[in-house]
């Protein structure tokens, strides 16, 4: 069975004063949260005082990206050493902004996940398409090419670390959000496309969350599809009664 995983992503949002005031109330306010896996990634500068405040609490300390070389000279990077050094668990690779935004490869996105898995870390690896590409009915092979290019050179044991967020790229921050048959869709579709490379059995383990407006009003019911494993949220995470509220409606 697997169980869900709820990660907020902060984006470029909220001032240190605001992060920490939001970790220490989604501490209290998910202190009796068990069944559920929840994650917090906020800026990069914020990352260590949010670590702080949601200390001894049942929240994973995440970070919204990594370099893939473990020191040297490349300004304005980050290790995957010193997130470790701060006490993150995840990571979010390759979100629809760096690779359409930031331009960044799928062969890039491979570096970091690599470096990431070698180092202990939790990769939440995002693919998804464009609207453009989905009124294409292309949906697939965009989703196919992000998997391949994305995951070269990890191994079956790696594979069963990754975590896999699909994010329609046209319903993230647009108030649109796949419909639960949509989602179930494509997760169904990456969940054959990890049994096509590695089994059934590593297959049956990976996790793949929703992110695309994810709010409390329409999460219950893409999270109750069956391969849907949780949600990576947005503008959501941003607010209390909002992120709880998408965990509690799948209790």
């Amino acid at each position: 069975m697997r169980r869900l995983l709820i990660a907020g992503n902060w984006k470029m949002n909220l001032n240190l004063a605001k992060s920490v005031t939001l970790a220490e109330g989604l501490k209290e306010a998910a202190k009796n949260v068990t069944d559920i896996d929840i994650a917090v990634c906020p800026p990069a500068v914020y990352v260590q005082p949010v670590g702080i405040a949601i200390a001894g609490s049942n929240i994973g300390l995440g970070a919204q990206d990594v370099y893939f070389e473990k020191e040297g000279a490349f300004t304005g990077e980050i290790s995957t050493a010193m997130l470790l050094d701060i006490g993150c668990k995840y990571v979010i690779l390759g979100h629809s902004e760096r690779r359409h935004i930031l331009h960044e490869s799928s062969e890039l996105i491979n570096q970091k996940v690599v470096a990431a898995l070698n180092a202990g870390l939790t990769p939440i690896l995002c693919v998804g398409e464009l609207l453009s590409e989905r009124e294409a009915g292309v949906t697939d092979a965009v989703i196919r090419r992000q998997f391949d290019g994305s995951l070269s050179n990890v191994s079956a044991e790696q594979m069963k670390k990754v975590v896999i967020a699909y994010e329609p790229v046209w319903a993230i921050g647009t108030g649109k959000v796949a419909t639960p048959e949509q989602a179930e869709e494509v997760h169904d579709g990456i969940r054959s496309l990890i049994t096509e490379r590695y089994g059934k059995e590593v297959a049956d383990v990976v996790r793949i969350q929703y992110g695309g407006s994810v709010k409390a009003e329409n999460a219950k019911d893409i999270l109750l599809k069956p391969n849907v494993d949780g949600a990576l949220v947005g503008g959501a995470s941003l607010k209390i009664d909002a992120f709880m509220g998408i965990i509690n409606g799948v209790k």
